[in-house]
């Protein structure tokens, strides 16, 4: 059990994203050869596209907080003494995992809503909090990820270790 834990802990965003990116690909590669070799179009390609990209996009956001490679302004980082620099970026990941637990919060509340008004995607009929749930899943991983990332953080402080990213 411990090592399908480790394996989901180390891989499961990276396998998730790749899958998503490749069936867009294909996905989209379908549609380009039925439009122009066949003249013919899928009325459905173009949103499940565009829905499995959303999907991606939010994985995505916990793949880069996993790799610690989430947007930061170094030039910023560098106006603060060489000391308080850990401190500036731990208290920027704290920031972080409160807007990531605001958006996982009132993610699911919209998403819930959509339950309500029974709202669907146009072509395929997806019931829309299918789509609006990529927002807390991809939030909650990162809010996750980034409880990973303070502890590591913490630890190398107190170590008087130098941390990566």
């Amino acid at each position: 059990m411990k090592k399908i834990l480790k394996w989901l802990d180390d891989n499961i965003e990276l396998y998730i994203c790749v899958f998503l990116m490749s069936f867009m690909t294909l996905l989209v590669f379908v549609q380009v050869v039925m439009r122009y070799v066949f003249n013919n179009s899928l009325s459905w390609s173009e949103e499940l596209a565009r829905y499995t990209f959303i999907w991606l996009i939010y994985i995505g956001i916990s793949y880069g907080c996993k790799l610690r490679k989430h947007i930061k302004i170094d030039a910023a980082l560098y106006l603060f003494p060489k000391k308080a620099r850990p401190y500036v970026v731990l208290l920027g990941d704290i920031l972080f995992i409160a807007f990531a637990v605001y958006i996982t919060y009132t993610g699911f509340f919209y998403s819930m809503e959509q339950i309500q008004f029974d709202m669907r995607s146009a072509a395929l009929k997806i019931p829309y909090q299918y789509i609006y749930m990529s927002t807390v899943v991809g939030f909650g991983l990162a809010t996750i990820r980034e409880i990973q990332t303070i502890i590591y953080r913490v630890k190398c402080l107190k170590n008087g270790e130098e941390y990566d990213g």
